[in-house]
């Protein structure tokens, strides 16, 4: 679904699964820094918007994500996975309750099979599950920012800022008063400092929410049974992952990021040594530089000197040995 912002002024299109939105305005530095000292805001509108309603909406949500929600209060946010009958990661969530309707938005594409999963498991229960990706987009406004929502939006607040369910209709209005806007490059700089997964892109088939850093964020411990509940359980009680997220900073004299997927091997056995893990975001920070999330085998040791194709990287530990 393209936006209607990609006619602001020096818009320019995002690629791959961001397509539809802008990849930046014009100056990627200065989006970050307005970013980061809580101005402007994101379109995120290309994301995918499933609502669910009916009295028995949360407790029957709480049957099936990994996060406890029956007892979720009105306008808190939360996120959840959504996990194989193995444990690996599906769907992410990013969820509100409004009191009457459950608000999640996901990653574009994923809604239709989303959506198709939680119709399988209605069964008796009261629920009605809703793709509202036509009518809504989501916008972002960082921490700190003090631009007013539209009276009636639906909020999701957290520490990196607020998600709002803005009706589409009202996307390039509120653009006028939002602020300067910043593409997803700037929103992905940020998340990257953060460390904070994204679906896609920190995981793959067989990632299981303990590599990234999961645990505690999106899955809740002590809460009941749910699909992939005994992976998580075995793990975390018995084991350990078997690959772990880390933030790679890399050489700044480089002047292409590795792309998702570049192979990662140990600095001294060499670039033709045996792989040991894979990007998977890097992006320019206004501070830091190029930097990346990767994932790398558990036993890497967490000062050991990489290389990320061909460019020296140091690591700093995200998820622990």
């Amino acid at each position: 679904m393209k936006s209607p912002l990609l006619s602001l002024p020096g818009a320019v299109p995002a690629e791959g699964v961001d397509e539809g939105v802008a990849a930046h305005y014009g100056d990627l530095f200065r989006e970050q820094r307005a970013l980061a000292d809580g101005t402007g805001f994101v379109d995120l509108s290309h994301r995918g918007v499933v609502t669910v309603s009916g009295e028995d909406r949360l407790g029957w949500l709480h049957l099936l994500l990994t996060q406890h929600v029956s007892e979720l209060p009105a306008g808190q946010a939360t996120e959840a996975l959504i996990l194989s009958p193995h444990g690996h990661i599906e769907h992410a969530l990013y969820l509100v309750d409004d009191g009457e309707t459950v608000w999640a938005h996901v990653e574009p594409g994923t809604q239709k099979a989303l959506i198709a999963y939680l119709e399988s498991m209605k069964f008796f229960y009261r629920v009605e599950i809703a793709d509202r990706t036509g009518d809504f987009a989501v916008v972002h406004l960082p921490a700190g920012s003090i631009a007013e929502v539209p009276e009636g939006v639906v909020v999701r607040e957290t520490p990196y800022g607020r998600d709002l369910f803005l009706p589409r209709a009202d996307l390039e209005s509120y653009a006028r008063t939002a602020g300067p806007p910043a593409g997803i490059l700037a929103y992905e700089a940020l998340r990257v400092e953060q460390h904070r997964p994204r679906l896609g892109f920190e995981t793959d088939h067989r990632t299981i929410p303990h590599e990234v850093g999961l645990i505690g964020t999106a899955v809740h411990l002590q809460k009941g049974c749910y699909r992939g509940q005994e992976t998580v359980a075995r793990v975390h009680n018995l084991g350990k992952p078997p690959r772990r997220l880390v933030f790679l900073h890399l050489d700044g004299s480089e002047v292409h990021l590795p792309p998702h997927g570049t192979d990662i091997r140990l600095a001294d056995q060499g670039p033709d040594s045996r792989k040991i893990g894979f990007v998977t975001t890097s992006v320019r920070h206004f501070e830091l530089g190029p930097v990346a999330l990767a994932l790398v085998k558990r036993n890497v040791p967490v000062d050991a000197r990489l290389l990320v194709g061909e460019t020296a990287a140091a690591q700093e530990v995200v998820v622990e040995p």
